[in-house]
């Protein structure tokens, strides 16, 4: 619920964060840690089952959430993790958000703007981070060398 009402703008993560400090400890251990995930730039509890198996990879850190730009300040996309070492992006792709003729044209453009720019993507449906973490795994740490073994393109995130 927190991550939706974060995702959906009804709120922020620190009205969450102040909500439950003017709660006190008792019975917030729940709640605090759903809010950890959003804390760090999770946006749904897919990107934050995506946010332990990346920590659990032991792969460098990243960000969330964050509009990646050419070299020409052109948008390229908002990745829903991203990794600046290596120009590497994470998208976590739901049937749900993804299938209507609108939301397929653009994740078409999206991954599109990804090669024209040279980024490595890895595309994840958000089932498989619980019904297949450790091969999710493998596919993370393989995609990963992928874009450290090329120039890293003329890619950065927003300030």
């Amino acid at each position: 619920m927190m991550a939706e009402s974060v995702q959906r703008r009804f709120c922020t993560t620190e009205m969450l964060t102040r909500e439950l400090d003017q709660a006190g400890r008792t019975g917030t251990a729940l709640p605090r840690r759903a809010l950890a995930p959003l804390l760090a730039g999770a946006r749904s509890v897919a990107e934050a089952d995506a946010l332990r198996l990346w920590r659990r990879s032991g792969l460098p850190p990243g960000h969330w959430n964050v509009p990646i730009f050419d070299a020409n300040g052109n948008y390229i996309a908002t990745p829903d993790f991203w990794c600046d070492e290596c120009a590497f992006a994470w998208e976590i792709d739901s049937y749900r958000h993804h299938a209507d003729v609108d939301g397929h044209r653009a994740t078409v453009a999206r991954n599109a703007r990804y090669v024209a720019a040279g980024i490595v993507v890895l595309q994840t449906l958000p089932s498989r981070l619980r019904a297949e973490p450790e091969r999710v795994e493998r596919e993370l740490r393989a995609a990963f060398r992928t874009a450290q073994a090329r120039p890293r393109p003329n890619v950065r995130p927003a300030a």
